[in-house]
């Protein structure tokens, strides 16, 4: 069954397409290295709860939305190897050059987990 690594990440509203442009340059790597889809999302419909939200999560500021991501791998082991060697890829492709392809949030605060599929449903 598929693994599921999913993120939450704060991003400046300003950066839209900073980060768009950087996803098209970055997701492809995931692919490249055995993950079957990458999703990239907008937060577009977000509140502001009165416990807990997703901008309380990644401490976003008033000029930031939230964007949730997540990666679709054949299986956990899959994705225990391809991290690995991405890990180790981060160190040369220059994809990842910050200089060349600067990312446009706070990593700091973005979070991130890996979830395994218990009900899925459609397509």
């Amino acid at each position: 069954m598929s693994y599921i690594e999913g993120f939450i990440i704060p991003v400046p509203i300003a950066n839209k397409d900073l980060f768009i442009a950087h996803a098209r340059e970055i997701d492809p790597i995931f692919l490249e290295h055995g993950a079957t889809r990458v999703w990239e999302c907008w937060g577009d419909d977000l509140q502001h709860g009165k416990q807990t939200d997703f901008y309380r999560a990644v401490e976003a500021k008033e000029d930031e939305t939230v964007c949730f991501s997540w990666i679709e791998w054949p299986d956990k082991a899959t994705r225990e190897v391809q991290m690995a060697a991405l890990m180790k890829l981060m160190q040369t492709d220059p994809r990842f050059d910050p200089d060349q392809n600067p990312v446009p949030f706070d990593g700091k605060r973005m979070v991130f987990g890996g979830f395994e599929p218990v009900v899925v449903m459609g397509e």
